[in-house]
């Protein structure tokens, strides 16, 4: 039985993976670093600290961390006061469920990007918890952040259904012992072992509904 849905946000309620890519990518040609190949798969997940410390320290940026974290969320920020892309009618899916369960968030995203999404689509008052991984001792695909969401929800982990897009954030809610609900981006599909953990698999968040959910229960 599922008590409680747990949403990731970049790639599930907002399509903002291709705006990490082209912001990210771009910051580390300006600064001297080298984008790889499985750059942006491996980014994926982690934490502001984790990816921050990646450019600098693995891709070569001339920036410290710190620094690199904040000139790139600034920029992403700057995006998102002119466009927050929210990927259609996913707010409605959102609340549909919402309707049925009490909805959580886990997301990479850093807080004050989290707080401008929901705030921007409305859904603020939706979640009974949020959290950012910059809140926790590790990013995804570590289970951290879905952990510490399902405990501020009060509901066993085991009782949680988890909506994520990609193959860290699969892993991470699988590795906290939830129900994966996987919805795919059509740019970065799901690894073969991250594929093989979600308990179902969509085409689309539009796809996702409280009968989808009820079945995995």
């Amino acid at each position: 039985m599922v008590d409680a849905v747990i949403f990731d946000l970049d790639g599930v309620i907002v399509d903002s993976e291709p705006v990490w890519e082209e912001v990210r990518r771009a910051y580390v040609a300006a600064h001297g670093g080298t984008w790889q190949s499985d750059t942006q798969r491996r980014l994926m997940g982690m934490s502001t600290g984790e990816w921050a410390r990646y450019l600098s320290d693995e891709l070569g940026v001339d920036r410290g961390a710190d620094q690199v974290a904040r000139e790139v969320v600034d920029e992403m920020a700057q995006r998102y006061a002119a466009r927050v892309p929210v990927i259609d009618d996913a707010d409605q899916v959102v609340r549909r469920l919402a309707a049925r369960w009490p909805l959580g968030l886990a997301s990479s995203s850093p807080t004050r990007l989290i707080a401008a999404t929901l705030a921007a689509t409305g859904l603020t008052e939706v979640f009974g918890a949020t959290l950012s991984t910059e809140e926790t001792a590790r990013g995804k695909p570590a289970p951290d952040v879905y952990l510490a969401v399902a405990e501020r929800l009060g509901v066993d982990p085991a009782r949680c259904a988890a909506v994520e897009d990609s193959s860290n954030g699969v892993r991470s809610a699988a590795a906290a012992g939830m129900r994966v609900v996987a919805v795919p981006h059509g740019s970065y599909p799901l690894d073969p072992d991250a594929a093989t953990l979600a308990a179902v698999t969509l085409g689309s968040i539009h796809e996702l509904t409280v009968e989808t959910v009820a079945t995995l229960g």
